[in-house]
């Protein structure tokens, strides 16, 4: 699902490329969105691991998840979380439950790790940058540049004083 996208594909055919059988597939998990949606969430509570465990510098602890997010062997994965995270947009469900755990669980996430004086709003502004950045790098492919599209917005952190003073020059 995650190297060729959802769009039409049958969950017989997704059983078939996982090496077992549809009615295994409706037996654990009783649909094939709700399957699409379990992928997604077991890849977010992975990526939250690694914001748990990253640096305690805050500029570090941004490279480091930006690294692991932006990593070539993820990107299926984020364009997989992109195609539901659309669907979450328009109310269907069940990817409308991922709203929360996507966006209300990044935000409280990131702010338990967040320098003092960081307000909800930078760090609301952070998430969206960052996805942002992971849609044009799914779309495009252009690593180098979305990777200093980043390194330019940690810059702006650091110049407004929100993640202290550290610049990578």
């Amino acid at each position: 699902m995650a190297e060729t996208g959802i769009g039409s594909r049958s969950l017989r055919d997704i059983a078939e490329a996982a090496g077992t059988s549809h009615r295994m597939l409706l037996h654990h998990f009783g649909s094939r969105d709700e399957l699409l949606v379990a992928v997604v969430e077991e890849v977010e509570r992975r990526q939250h691991e690694t914001l748990a465990t990253a640096p305690d510098d805050p500029v570090a602890a941004a490279r480091a998840l930006w690294a692991q997010l932006q990593a070539p062997e993820l990107r299926p994965h984020e364009r997989l979380f992109f195609e539901c995270y659309a669907r979450a947009t328009q109310g269907e469900e069940p990817f409308a439950r991922l709203v929360p755990s996507v966006v209300d669980g990044w935000l409280a996430a990131v702010a338990k790790r967040a320098p003092d004086g960081v307000d909800a709003a930078s760090i609301r502004l952070g998430l969206a940058v960052t996805r942002g950045l992971l849609l044009d790098l799914a779309a495009t492919g252009d690593e180098s540049g979305v990777d200093a599209a980043y390194e330019r917005f940690l810059d702006l952190l650091a110049i407004a004083g929100l993640f202290g003073s550290e610049r990578k020059d």
